[in-house]
């Protein structure tokens, strides 16, 4: 089991979380769906709930509350990215064209942490772990396995990425996907971190954005039960050189990617 022990990376994504306008019914549903364990936190942290997989924390949900003036946020998950100093990447993001929306903030004892629009408008969090440092588990079903930037902008990204958080985004080649539109890797110190594409490849009028891939046994059941549960199809279930995906909103909007990787052939 993909268990995270020490702490990530600066450039890594290290967490997701779910802004919902109604909490618990954003709790139950992924609780049903993806076997997630957790329930409202202390008021002292606006409720925010840490949702465990086998004991371990998996993902964030809370409620999307007007912050510092501004309307409630989208529903939407956010995928936060590992830094050593959040006070630091914020002035680079700023340097660099993108936007810091809220924060930097302090959180508690567990961590420091602001949350940003890169030059092309995709939001997404920067992280600074004090006692917390992200995701104990990933890489598992029920658990984060990917992240992705989807932009407008592949060498703005390039640029931006590297400039104020330390990863680069290079070309992929992936064997049986050449007739495929292109795909990008992230990486920092030359591993891969999570991945990017242009919106070429999505219906037209798509925003910018940071899509979150949680894995799955069977992703064909766990799209029915989405949908009996008020979850609806953006894109369904298809076969890829790299497993089994489809795309889903959840009953308040989030959207969300499900995938069971392709295991590679034993030789």
């Amino acid at each position: 089991m993909p268990v995270v022990t020490t702490p990530y990376t600066p450039g890594t994504p290290c967490w997701v979380d779910l802004a919902a306008p109604d909490q618990q019914a954003a709790i139950d549903f992924y609780k049903d769906l993806l076997e997630w364990q957790g329930e409202k936190g202390p008021e002292e942290f606006g409720g925010y709930a840490v949702m465990m997989l086998d004991d371990k924390a998996v993902s964030g949900i809370m409620a999307a509350v007007p912050m510092d003036g501004n309307p409630p946020p989208p529903t939407a998950w956010t995928t936060y990215i590992a830094t050593d100093d959040a006070d630091a990447a914020a002035a680079r993001v700023g340097a660099n064209g993108g936007k810091v929306l809220f924060g930097p903030m302090t959180v508690g004892t567990v961590g420091r942490m602001f949350i940003a629009a890169d030059p092309a408008g995709a939001v997404f969090g920067v992280w600074q772990k004090l006692d917390f440092f992200g995701a104990q588990i990933v890489n598992e079903p029920g658990a984060v396995i990917w992240n992705e930037l989807n932009t407008s902008d592949i060498p703005g990204a390039k640029a931006f990425y590297q400039a104020a958080l330390g990863i680069e985004i290079k070309l992929m080649e992936m064997p049986g996907a050449e007739n495929m539109p292109e795909y990008y890797g992230l990486e920092v110190g030359g591993k891969p971190v999570g991945g990017a594409q242009s919106l070429a490849n999505h219906p037209e009028g798509t925003p910018p954005h940071w899509a979150v891939y949680f894995a799955v046994d069977d992703v064909d059941s766990t799209v029915d039960a989405a949908v009996r549960a008020g979850g609806s199809v953006l894109v369904p279930p298809m076969d890829t050189p790299v497993g089994k995906m489809g795309a889903l909103t959840d009953p308040q909007g989030g959207a969300f990617w499900l995938i069971k990787p392709q295991m590679p052939e034993s030789s």
